[in-house]
C-alpha cells in the first residue's frame, strides 16, 4: 500500500487523434515515450497504467511497467484511475495523463505538495503565451481564486475581455496572465473513491471537461502554475511537435 501512485490513464480510442497512445514517433508509441519520461523524472514513485485494452497492457507489460486492465466503459481517467487505486491502494494517487510526453518532475512534486499541504484534489495550469492558443478549443483555460482554488474550465476564452473583445493580441495575454489547464491531477484516495461513484455532471457533458463534475459537486481543486514546457499530444499536428522537438 504505497503512500503515493503515479496512475497514468491509458484509453485506446480517441475521437481527435484514433489510436493515439500507440502511434509511432521515432520508433516507439507515444505511450512509451511517456512512460520512460515518468520514470526518469521522477523514479522514486511507483507508477502503474490503467488501460482499457490488451494492446496497450502489452506495450507497457513489456517494456517493464506495471499494467491494471480496467473497464472500456469508463468516461474520463478519474472513473479509470479510482478502479485502478482499488488494486494500488495508495493513499495519494498522482495522475500524469498518457499523451504528455514532456511531463517534469517539477510538476508531479507540485500536485504531490499540494496534497501534503491539505488539498483533497490538485492539478496544474501555465500561463498563455500566444493568443492563437488562447482561441484554440482544444486548449482548456483555467480561471482561479486568489488563494489558488479553481473557479471554472472552459474550451472557451475566459476571461473574456468586454472593452478589447476580439482584437486581444500576444501582447495583452503576456500582460493579462491568462492559464491553460495541463490534464495532470492529484487526488487523495477518499476523494478519488468518491469521484469514480459521482453521475457526470451537466457541464462536464457540455464541455467533455472530466474535471467540472468535481466543481459541480462542490468539491475544490487546488491549482500550481509550472512554467516548465509541455506538449500535449491531442492531435497528429501535436505529434509532429513533439517529433520536432525530439529533433
Amino acid at each position: 500500500m504505497p503512500a503515493v501512485a503515479i496512475i497514468v490513464p491509458c484509453r485506446m480510442e480517441s475521437t481527435r487523434f484514433p489510436r493515439k497512445l500507440l502511434h509511432n514517433i521515432k520508433g516507439r508509441p507515444l505511450l512509451l515515450w511517456v512512460a520512460e519520461r515518468i520514470r526518469a523524472e521522477t523514479p522514486e514513485i511507483p507508477l502503474w497504467f490503467a488501460v482499457d485494452h490488451a494492446e496497450l497492457r502489452d506495450c507497457v507489460v513489456g517494456a517493464g511497467f506495471q499494467a491494471i486492465m480496467t473497464d472500456a466503459a469508463h468516461q474520463s481517467g478519474t472513473d479509470r484511475i479510482a478502479e485502478a487505486n482499488r488494486t494500488v491502494k495508495a493513499g495519494h494517487v498522482i495522475n500524469v495523463q498518457a499523451d504528455e510526453p514532456l511531463v517534469s518532475a517539477g510538476q508531479i512534486k507540485a500536485l504531490a505538495g499540494l496534497l501534503d499541504a491539505g488539498a483533497d484534489m490538485a492539478t496544474l495550469v501555465t500561463p498563455f503565451k500566444r493568443i492563437v492558443d488562447f482561441y484554440d478549443p482544444n486548449q482548456v483555460k483555467a480561471v482561479m481564486r486568489a488563494d489558488g482554488r479553481a473557479l471554472y474550465f472552459s474550451r472557451s476564452r475566459l476571461p473574456f475581455s468586454r472593452d478589447l473583445g476580439l482584437t486581444i493580441d500576444d501582447e495583452w495575454i503576456i500582460t493579462n496572465p491568462c492559464y491553460r489547464h495541463l490534464g495532470l491531477y492529484a487526488y487523495r484516495a477518499e476523494l478519488l473513491a468518491k469521484l469514480g461513484q459521482l453521475p457526470l455532471g451537466r457541464y462536464e457533458q457540455i464541455e467533455k471537461l472530466e474535471q467540472l463534475r468535481v466543481l459541480e459537486n462542490g468539491y475544490d481543486i487546488f491549482c500550481a502554475v509550472t512554467e516548465d514546457p509541455t506538449i500535449g499530444v491531442d492531435t497528429p499536428k501535436d505529434a509532429k511537435k513533439f517529433e520536432a522537438w525530439l529533433g
